[in-house]
């Protein structure tokens, strides 16, 4: 088991204990975030669902991400990535939500944003929605890994502090 898939196993006894779900609403990782909780058996206990929302118009559609948001912010930003955790939240039956919006490369990235800029939101069973923005180094596939990794550490670390998550 690699480290990516007992991270996932972890979230699952944090969900399971709770009897609670997640969903994910992914860009830059393509849906890789899914596929890991997805590969632990057992998971349609706590695995409510994903979404692969890559262009502007699928965080729309799919996620309700206002195109104001979009126009003001980007896709790559922090209020992109609230809605987007937000939204599949709404659309789902999750108490909890991870989103990902970022540049993995080769290009794309600007002096703003360069490549490696990667925006997560995590919403929780209590209402609340965190956002926070990295800057991973490395090729594509590094920086898709790492956001995949930041992303469940992230679900995990507010679970296990729950109380404090408003």
């Amino acid at each position: 088991m690699n480290d990516l898939e007992s991270l996932a196993v972890v979230l699952g006894e944090r969900l399971s204990a709770r009897g609670e779900y997640v969903a994910t609403a992914e860009s830059c990782t393509g849906g890789w975030v899914a596929q890991v909780l997805t590969s632990i058996p057992g998971s349609s206990a706590w695995f409510d669902r994903g979404a692969v929302t890559y262009s502007n118009a699928a965080k729309i559609e799919m996620l309700g991400v206002a195109e104001s948001t979009l126009e003001r912010h980007g896709a790559v930003s922090e209020p992109t990535a609230r809605a987007m955790a937000q939204g599949m939240q709404a659309r789902s039956r999750a108490q909890w939500a991870v989103a990902i919006t970022g540049i993995a490369g080769p290009a794309g990235g600007s002096p703003d944003k360069p490549v490696g800029t990667v925006c997560f939101a995590w919403a929780g069973s209590e209402g609340g929605c965190e956002a926070q923005t990295c800057r991973f180094a490395g090729d594509r596939a590094e920086i898709r890994e790492r956001s995949v990794r930041h992303a469940l550490q992230g679900l995990i670390e507010r679970i296990d502090a729950c109380g404090r998550f408003a």
